[in-house]
């Protein structure tokens, strides 16, 4: 069994890696132009990639920031763009944590948790994002505004 652990690691590792790059690269994009939907869309999905994969290995610290990394760019694909440069510069601040984490599970020790602060300010941009679970849809049957 430890063969094939060793064998998901290896795989988690070069993968991520490369998921990192990407995410570099489309953080650089959105440098230049914030409302860039390839950039955004790339990096939702990479972000999702990782925290799927850390997941399944039990790499709970990768997971929850990606998990974090993920709902923000949802928000930003549904605004259509990157508000501003404090929250591209919290998008850069996440990438470096997680390519720390990532180089921990290289090094072969587990990732440390994720700072708090970086955690919470990733939920708090993502909960400033329109919520289409919070916001009031008409109901199906009878046409009146309904919570869901």
């Amino acid at each position: 069994m430890a063969l094939d652990m060793a064998k998901y690691r290896r795989i988690f590792l070069e993968e991520s890696a490369d998921h990192l790059a990407e995410i570099s690269r489309a953080l650089f994009d959105l440098e230049k132009e914030m409302d860039n939907a390839p950039a955004i869309d790339t990096i939702f999905r990479m972000a999702h990639s990782i925290k799927s994969m850390a997941a399944s290995l039990g790499y709970d610290p990768v997971a929850d920031l990606s998990h974090r990394m993920e709902d923000r760019m949802e928000g930003a694909r549904a605004s259509g763009r990157v508000s501003d440069v404090e929250e591209l510069g919290l998008l850069f601040r996440s990438l470096e944590a997680l390519e720390a984490m990532v180089a921990a599970i290289s090094g072969e020790q587990g990732p440390a948790p994720a700072d708090a602060a970086l955690i919470d300010a990733l939920a708090a941009q993502a909960t400033a994002c329109a919520d289409p679970l919070s916001a009031d849809y008409p109901d199906a049957v009878g046409g009146e505004p309904k919570k869901v």
